[in-house]
């Protein structure tokens, strides 16, 4: 080839290259950008804001004030933290609710994992057993606790139905000041863990398939290779999974609510039940703003810690 046929002709663009905007114009398309989006941030902010973050200021004014419908509000300090904390219902409150979160976490917590490893390990109609999983938190709470509670009946219950079937002793279920807290903790248990399972399913199915390879040639067996090789590499996500239970089990309301009404004998008579108890049986929004604002500290110490977890593996 020619010198002159290898020459490539100078394009007018390469000649005169376009010259960069103005910073000026730069900056107000940029602005005109950030208040287009914001703009359309603006629903979801007033939502946020008429519905959540106004509720919650609220509250927390009214929690220092004598508040009843009707009349005006009267600044009486901490006297509504001081008669709730002497309030015997108070103490019976958040024993069953700590004792409810930690059987959630024995009973709850270890039966999604379980359900998880058994799906990560089934090789034919996953999909559909999935659904079946997940069915539960498809239904509405209510509608859950409605059917539990029939279940739970004493006399024509399935649940009693079905151990006079097996020839095994009946049980009061959700009717027993012993048992009913537990009837309880079953029914959350059931109804929720659907999620669960299929966040602990996508995490196992991340791990690396050559690690479960080592193993089995280093001659570990099943129980090995879980303790070894999968609680390892799915402990950020175990973790998390529990701090976000622990803040939703610490607000249980519906089954206690629908199934027994807090009873037998204050039995399941939980934090949150209380503050209902509170605003619209005692007509005491004063009392139940106090106790909420309890409530929001505590698992206000859980969701930072949350929150300082995923930043800290965001960084990492």
């Amino acid at each position: 080839m020619t010198k002159t046929a290898e020459r490539r002709p100078v394009t007018k663009a390469a000649a005169h290259p376009v010259p960069a905007p103005p910073p000026r114009d730069f900056r107000r398309r940029r602005l005109i950008d950030q208040v287009r989006a914001y703009g359309f941030l603006l629903g979801g902010l007033l939502c946020f804001a008429l519905f959540s973050w106004y509720p919650a200021i609220r509250a927390v004014v009214i929690a220092f004030q004598k508040y009843t419908p009707g009349s005006d509000p009267q600044w009486v300090g901490t006297a509504n933290f001081t008669r709730v904390l002497h309030d015997p219902e108070f103490t019976a409150a958040w024993r069953n609710t700590l004792t409810f979160t930690l059987l959630a976490l024995l009973i709850g917590f270890a039966i999604p994992f379980l359900l998880a490893l058994v799906l990560n390990e089934l090789r034919h109609a996953k999909a559909f057993f999935r659904v079946v999983v997940y069915l539960p938190v498809m239904i509405p709470p209510v509608v859950s606790a409605l059917l539990w509670k029939w279940f739970y009946d004493p006399g024509a219950g399935l649940a009693n139905e079905a151990l006079r079937f097996l020839h095994l002793p009946t049980s009061n279920w959700s009717n027993g000041t012993d048992t009913a807290l537990v009837s309880l903790v079953i029914v959350a248990t059931w109804a929720n863990m659907g999620g669960t399972v299929l966040i602990y399913l996508a995490a196992l199915q991340s791990i690396p398939g050559e690690l479960y390879e080592a193993a089995e040639l280093d001659g570990a067996n099943l129980l090995q290779r879980v303790r070894h090789v999968t609680v390892p590499q799915t402990r950020f996500v175990i973790l998390m999974l529990m701090l976000l239970q622990i803040i939703a089990t610490m607000q249980v309301f519906t089954e206690p609510f629908v199934i027994t009404g807090g009873g037998p004998e204050n039995a399941t008579v939980t934090v949150l039940y209380l503050i209902y108890k509170y605003a619209f049986l005692y007509n005491d929004f004063g009392g139940a703003c106090a106790l909420s604002v309890m409530l929001l500290l505590l698992l206000g110490v859980f969701s930072a810690v949350y929150l300082r977890l995923t930043r800290s593996e965001g960084d990492a």
